[in-house]
């Protein structure tokens, strides 16, 4: 199954992004209990994260990625790219 990565900068502030932060955890841990292996945190330069995670498809990976709460609630601007990898 193909790697999915979801690069995210912050777009709001900090009290708004933090409301939503435990919703996000639980939707990555259901992530997790589906079988996509997935794996979230942040930079540790802050304002920006990454979400990397299993899905069959690219389109998959973009219903994964639009159920994320951070991108419901708008809170992040992303990117979405299939990560290959080369060595594992």
């Amino acid at each position: 199954m193909p790697w999915f990565v979801k690069i995210e900068k912050g777009v709001v502030d900090k009290p708004t992004f933090d409301q939503f932060v435990p919703a996000h955890v639980a939707y990555v841990k259901d992530l997790i209990a589906q079988g996509h292996r997935a794996k979230t945190g942040y930079w540790a330069e802050y304002g920006g994260g990454m979400l990397i995670f299993w899905a069959e498809s690219r389109a998959e990976a973009e219903a994964i990625v639009a159920a994320d709460p951070l991108v419901k609630h708008h809170c992040v601007n992303y990117e979405l790219h299939e990560w290959r990898v080369v060595v594992e």
